[in-house]
């Protein structure tokens, strides 16, 4: 697995997350390798200064029910930055695909209509092993990735912001 390019890789350590409401919005379906992907992301922001209070935590059965979700998160205006989190991994029917398509498409078509950052945690695998190894400990786990590159945009956002 290559994290060349990772966010987590370039300069991380001077994102401050203090501060900032963030909703991680977590699939359920393949629970094991999303749980450890949500332990990344709350990893991540605590260890840059997020409070517990300050993160909400929403689970969707699978990755289908993440992008509708999202949208239902960004109408609330309650938070700075949305972190996406999922994994289909490739079976015998032409369902992953689907799936995949869909959740790439409808989180990018949020992304782009909202005011706030929405990041893309979605692990698209060829098996179980593949998902695992993009869920292990620290920068190694996507998770993490996706949440510290959800501070880093908010501070893009803030910067680019239209008054």
């Amino acid at each position: 697995m290559s994290s060349e390019g990772s966010p987590v890789r370039r300069g991380s350590e001077s994102l401050d997350a203090a501060g900032l409401r963030v909703a991680i919005v977590v699939a359920r379906f393949h629970g094991n390798v999303t749980e450890r992907l949500l332990e990344g992301a709350l990893a991540a922001l605590s260890e840059h200064g997020a409070s517990d209070e300050d993160i909400d935590v929403i689970r969707v059965p699978g990755a289908w029910e993440l992008p509708q979700t999202a949208a239902r998160v960004v109408a609330t205006n309650r938070y700075d930055a949305i972190v996406t989190l999922g994994c289909v991994i490739r079976g015998e029917t032409p369902h992953f695909g689907y799936v995949c398509q869909e959740a790439t498409r409808g989180l990018g078509t949020v992304a782009r209509e909202s005011n706030i950052p929405v990041l893309f945690g979605v692990l698209t695998t060829d098996d179980l092993a593949q998902a695992e190894a993009r869920a292990g400990d620290g920068a190694e786990n996507k998770g993490y990735e996706t949440a510290i590159a959800a501070v880093e945009m908010v501070s893009v956002y803030r910067k680019l912001r239209v008054d």
